[in-house]
């Protein structure tokens, strides 16, 4: 944010989530997936089909 401040947000609903968030890391099996702008991530593919639910 703009006062350099993390804020880690561990959340069901990933599509708010990362609809909150500046910057986000998509975790599988405890490890670093994807990461980048959250509005980035929502149009991604793969996250849509993973965690958002579209086919």
């Amino acid at each position: 944010n703009r006062r350099g401040v993390a804020i880690l947000i561990v959340e069901q609903n990933a599509k708010e989530a990362l609809r909150l968030s500046n910057y986000g890391y998509v975790l599988t099996m405890g490890r670093n997936a994807l990461e980048g702008p959250g509005e980035e991530l929502l149009r991604d593919e793969e996250v849509g089909r993973l965690y958002l639910g579209r086919g």
